[in-house]
């Protein structure tokens, strides 16, 4: 699946002077690696705002004062391949994160464990039972050369399914029909 809603067609995706080019490739894991190795734990809350390209995060870590509120806009390429598409940040306060949490949102919970050079994400319920790793790239050779992580079972760099705004819109029995088909099954006693 390559298809991204909302796409930049006909465009080449550049850096601009508020978006950067977002450059990342996504790896389905059986479950989490070891998370000693994780040099930061943070739980994120994404509210991807009906009818729109936004998400509002909130990111809370053990640190004093550890929460952080962002929107974000995800103009996806269109393409196949590590180039994502632009993407624009910017931080909030508590009350503007307040106030745009009033909107009508669908939710995605997970924690993210940095385990270098990776993120690694384990969601909530109900996406319980997918754990997924990404990196962030700085550039196209980088992206190339990268490696995948030695627990991966699959790649979905380009499978649509497993970006953040699909996921958010998945019931846990299509997100657990599209991890067996992985050979991944977290509900079974060994998965």
């Amino acid at each position: 699946m390559t298809e991204k809603s909302g796409a930049v067609d006909g465009e080449r995706v550049r850096d601009g002077k508020y978006a950067r080019v977002e450059r990342e490739r996504r790896f389905l894991l059986a479950g989490l690696p070891n998370p000693s190795s994780a040099v930061a734990v943070r739980s994120l809350t994404d509210r991807y705002l009906v009818g729109t390209r936004l998400r509002l995060r909130c990111v809370e870590s053990p640190d004093p004062g550890g929460r952080t509120y962002k929107l974000t806009q995800k103009v996806p390429a269109g393409l196949p391949g590590p180039v994502q598409g632009l993407t624009t940040n910017m931080y909030l306060s508590l009350d503007e994160y307040r106030l745009l949490a009033s909107l009508p949102a669908a939710v995605l919970v997970k924690t993210r464990f940095s385990i270098p050079p990776l993120g690694v994400d384990v969601f909530g319920p109900p996406l319980h039972g997918l754990v997924m790793a990404e990196a962030e790239l700085t550039d196209d050779a980088e992206a190339e050369a990268f490696a995948p992580p030695p627990e991966s079972v699959a790649e979905v760099t380009d499978d649509a399914r497993f970006t953040g705004g699909s996921l958010v819109r998945a019931s846990r029995s299509e997100v657990l029909a599209w991890l067996a088909a992985y050979g991944i099954r977290p509900d079974s006693p060994t998965g």
